[in-house]
């Protein structure tokens, strides 16, 4: 089965719409506003309802398939399929369509829940289901509710956000403590240092935050990270 909404040229999208009103537009628009957000949230609990055991993989979409984590993004596909998990990514291209590929090619549920841009930018064609969601905010309830995991591979602002959000929300006790496991170890590492050397020293954070952040280049410690909190 596959959802898919397009954005039409020359128009704003919903996020824009959303939140550029001015003149008090909102007054008259938002109320219908809420209609369809709800709609998109029905939508998207009623198309993945029934997933099962799912990991949300994040990349960037600007990974190419003749570079090594194209091809590590499509060996965790391959691997969390073969373990009975469904992979979930933003449905795009790069890092994501190597997901997607992995799992799709190896038997596996292959998700990709797509977000309407300025700019086109169509669903892979490595899916069992495509969502394309108008509204941020919906698209990532998806990603983290219907997950029991994260796999977080090198990425801008976007893979950045979603792995923020993530730790936020475990670190405030909104979601269970399941694993976020981020790969590579060049990319990361930096990071993991800023945090340790400046966040935690400061004491904005503990040493749980960081301490609970595993970094890896082995595939094989990625899917038994993983698998450890199989349920």
């Amino acid at each position: 089965m596959r959802v898919v909404r397009r954005s039409r040229d020359g128009l704003m999208t919903a996020d824009q719409s959303l939140l550029d009103c001015v003149n008090g537009e909102w007054r008259n628009g938002d109320p219908w506003r809420v209609m369809r957000i709800q709609s998109e949230f029905v939508e998207g609990f009623d198309n993945l309802a029934n997933l099962g055991p799912a990991i949300s993989l994040f990349g960037s979409a600007r990974v190419t398939p003749d570079q090594p984590m194209y091809s590590m993004a499509y060996e965790i596909g391959q691997r969390l399929a073969a373990e009975g998990y469904a992979v979930i990514t933003g449905g795009g291209p790069g890092t994501m369509e190597a997901a997607n590929r992995g799992a799709f090619e190896a038997g596996g549920t292959s998700i990709g829940l797509g977000i309407e841009l300025p700019f086109e930018q169509s669903l892979n064609p490595y899916l069992t289901l495509g969502i394309t969601f108008r509204y941020f905010f919906v698209r990532k309830v998806m990603f983290l509710k219907y997950a029991q995991g994260f796999v977080v591979m090198p990425g801008g602002f976007g893979t950045l956000d979603e792995l923020f959000e993530a730790l936020v929300l475990i670190q405030t006790g909104k979601v269970t403590r399941f694993p976020i496991v981020l790969v590579g170890r060049d990319f990361w590492s930096g990071m993991i240092g800023w945090l340790r050397d400046r966040v935690l020293a400061d004491a904005y954070i503990s040493d749980a935050d960081v301490d609970d952040i595993p970094v890896t280049d082995d595939l094989d410690e990625v899917v038994d990270i993983i698998t450890a909190r199989k349920v």
